[in-house]
């Protein structure tokens, strides 16, 4: 979808959108669209949409009102995100090619202008690549958005969002490809043709080099499959010289069987979105670099495919991470934590963060805990931990804080090596976060997001259909707005 900005309205637009706050009318509008919306009890509620036909000129034109809610309400900035999204999935499919965005009266900033333009693009987001026998009506119409009387500093605000917006597309595209199109290369090509020219650093480290820095957590995992594991670090520097980064680890499963201890079939297929954290960090990276952060940031993801070939890994077999600690391992489909152990451990060595957060589909008990509105949080510092919710709370991507505990640790000692890769029958999420901690050096600030079951949706949301959500991208986007840029 193509946006573009323009003083006057188009002579030929026949698609015309207003936006109204509750309880509000836009200015200028015939009377038949302002009885109709009042008959059809449309109040301004967000996401509310409302339509009326006129004619202008000699032409029918179609005229449409989204709702932005209260004015001084809290949550305004999503409540105009779902106003630019209710005009998408009204008009997507419609028919209509263009539409045009009448901000004239809107009473909106730059800002707010710019977060229904964030709506409206996202909300437009489809993954339809092998989709062959679509029905006219199902296809996408909706190929541009001309905005009118945009408020002062509207553009610039869209430039900057729409690099948000790149990011959450690219991570949704990633979630969303099947595991025969994604696996640990064709993933790193993604995103070696996505970053290029972009003034960011891509490193790659493969199966001999992983080997030789003595990964054998993660190598493990991938030792099964015949496709070959990678590590990608993207390294952006957009800081002050010297300035420690903060750095994001992913988990990228590409794809999850199980291994050995074999998942049950029905379902198995969703396990092609056990990379939505490789997929968090990669599309915030994108974010971040498109828009030219002030910040020295580094994004790693740990690439590995999971499946029970001859030469996978067993059920009591006994690994050494690149930590030199050793790993039990009593179920193969406790696979995460051994690839980010390996991930955490050289982002540390190599990027010396100043703070590291993760993030991960890890487990399934986050969802029996959490269920699909929150991401659970884990940290082993409180201001780091604060500053995370903070941002999944301005963002849209919420989260909530779990335990770390001492207490847990008992849970995955193991009898034979340093620890084991699951603990009891309870605490599933907390036990995988206290293995995590124990790959942390030097009490280096670190948090341990599970989104396990935010990076996919059955059902559609505000701003995105069923499927890939791009959960994470804006997360991490803020926290590094608010926390880490001068």
């Amino acid at each position: 979808m193509q946006f573009k900005f323009s003083d006057t309205q188009p002579s030929d637009a026949r698609l015309v959108a207003h936006i109204a706050d509750k309880g509000a009318t836009p200015a200028g509008l015939e009377k038949s669209l302002v009885e109709g919306a009042k008959a059809a009890r449309f109040k301004g509620n967000a996401g509310q949409c409302f339509e009326g036909f006129v004619e202008r000129d000699g032409a029918v034109v179609r005229v449409a009102i989204a709702g932005a809610g209260k004015a001084d309400d809290d949550a305004r900035t999503a409540n105009l995100e779902k106003a630019g999204a209710a005009l998408t999935t009204k008009y997507l499919t419609s028919g209509e090619t263009s539409l045009v965005l009448d901000l004239s009266d809107s009473g909106l900033d730059g800002g707010a202008a710019a977060s229904v333009l964030l709506g409206l693009r996202l909300r437009g987001w489809r993954h339809d690549l092998y989709r062959t026998k679509l029905k006219e009506e199902q296809k996408i119409s909706l190929e541009s958005v001309t905005v009118v009387g945009a408020p002062e500093g509207t553009e610039t605000a869209w430039a900057d969002a729409a690099a948000v917006a790149e990011g959450v597309e690219f991570t949704r595209d990633l979630v969303a490809e099947p595991a025969n199109v994604l696996y640990p290369v064709s993933f790193v090509e993604r995103c070696e043709e996505k970053f290029a020219g972009t003034g960011a650093e891509l490193i790659v480290l493969d199966d001999d080099q992983m080997e030789e820095l003595g990964m054998g957590a993660l190598l493990g995992v991938g030792i099964g499959s015949e496709q070959p594991s990678r590590i990608l670090a993207i390294r952006w520097n957009g800081g002050d010289k010297g300035d420690k980064p903060t750095a994001f680890v992913g988990k990228g499963v590409t794809f999850d069987t199980g291994g050995i201890s074999l998942k049950p079939g029905p379902g198995m297929g969703d396990m092609k979105w056990d990379m939505g954290g490789s997929g968090a960090v990669v599309g915030a990276m994108l974010a971040i670099v498109k828009r030219k952060a002030k910040a020295n940031v580094v994004g790693v993801v740990g690439l590995v495919e999971n499946m029970p070939d001859g030469k996978a890994q067993r059920p009591g077999d006994v690994v050494k991470s690149m930590s030199g600690q050793t790993i039990e391992i009593l179920n193969t489909d406790a696979e995460g934590r051994l690839v980010l152990c390996d991930a955490l451990h050289w982002t540390q060595t190599e990027f010396e963060p100043k703070q590291i957060v993760d993030f991960a589909t890890l487990t399934g008990a986050i969802i029996v805990s959490l269920g699909n509105e929150h991401g659970g949080l884990f940290s082993n510092n409180d201001d780091l931990s604060d500053k995370l919710l903070a941002s999944g709370k301005s963002s849209g991507d919420k989260l909530w804080r779990l335990p770390l505990s001492p207490a847990y640790d008992k849970q995955i000692d193991s009898p034979i090596a340093d620890m084991q890769n699951i603990g009891g029958k309870g605490a599933g999420s907390i036990t995988a976060a206290q293995f995590l901690q124990r790959f942390i050096m030097n009490d280096t600030p670190w948090a341990h997001c599970d989104i396990a079951g935010t990076v996919w949706s059955d059902k559609p949301g505000p701003t995105h259909g069923k499927g890939a959500t791009g959960y994470g991208v804006r997360l991490i986007d803020n926290f590094v707005r608010e926390n880490c840029e001068g």
